[in-house]
């Protein structure tokens, strides 16, 4: 019963990472549900699902080819340098700062994601137009996932919007693209820091990468507008869930 828990939470968040992302908020709950440790599932939680990232961004290969080779290398190595920062950040703080600080960045990242357009408007009338593929905004939003990964794929997908990118399924293939280098640092951290389950993170891992490529056809396959709803949906309600938790 417990595999089958965590392989169908696996899957499914594989799926979700693909559309739009939170993803880990399926496969964290899951994880404590039959008795890992929080501190645990968190770690093994991020490596279960990283490779269905991959899983993801080979599905969108066709947009990421869209993407000049040198823009995607800079972007990687930003990724890289941030999601490092992040896990060894995540190895020395408290459960207590973690739960903090996570609702308000998921609940700044969905709000600036759906009113992306007119942030960028209001920053080009006041001078402040935010720089596409700006390399400061990525480490920050690396940082983040490097620490927590859950909400990754929204965070990211405000900073494109932000950065002045509208063709959702191409900021669905970069997303899947740079969390699998971000989640492949992190996964390295944890695994030297022996934060891992490792047998019940081997399962997972098939589980989601197979959820994550499956996910990219029906991604690509459902309106704009939909995605941008179920992103909305999952951004709120991982917000709500997690700004809950602060006063329980």
């Amino acid at each position: 019963m417990d595999l089958t828990i965590i392989l169908l939470a696996a899957f499914f968040a594989g799926v979700l990472n693909t559309i739009a992302g939170g993803g880990t908020f399926l496969t964290f709950p899951a994880l404590v549900f039959i008795g890992v440790p929080p501190v645990v599932a968190n770690a093994t939680s991020a490596v279960a699902v990283f490779p269905g990232y991959l899983g993801g961004a080979l599905g969108f290969r066709n947009e990421l080819g869209q993407f000049e080779t040198r823009k995607i290398i800079r972007l990687v190595l930003i990724t890289l340098a941030g999601g490092l920062i992040g896990s060894l950040l995540l190895l020395i703080s408290s459960n207590k700062a973690f739960s903090l600080i996570v609702p308000f960045l998921l609940f700044a990242a969905t709000l600036a994601f759906l009113f992306g357009d007119r942030i960028r408007d209001w920053a080009a009338h006041k001078n402040r137009a935010v720089t596409p593929f700006g390399g400061i905004g990525l480490l920050l939003v690396s940082i983040y996932g490097g620490y927590f990964n859950g909400g990754l794929g929204i965070v990211l997908l405000a900073l494109f919007a932000l950065w002045g990118m509208t063709n959702i399924h191409e900021m669905n293939g970069l997303k899947n693209g740079l969390s699998f280098v971000l989640s492949a640092i992190s996964v390295a951290v944890f695994a030297i820091g022996g934060l891992v389950e490792w047998p019940y993170a081997l399962a997972m891992m098939f589980a989601s990468t197979l959820g994550g490529y499956v996910g990219a056809p029906i991604a690509r396959a459902l309106p704009k507008t939909m995605v941008r709803l179920i992103i909305a949906l999952v951004g709120f309600s991982m917000s709500a869930i997690f700004f809950a938790r602060l006063f329980n």
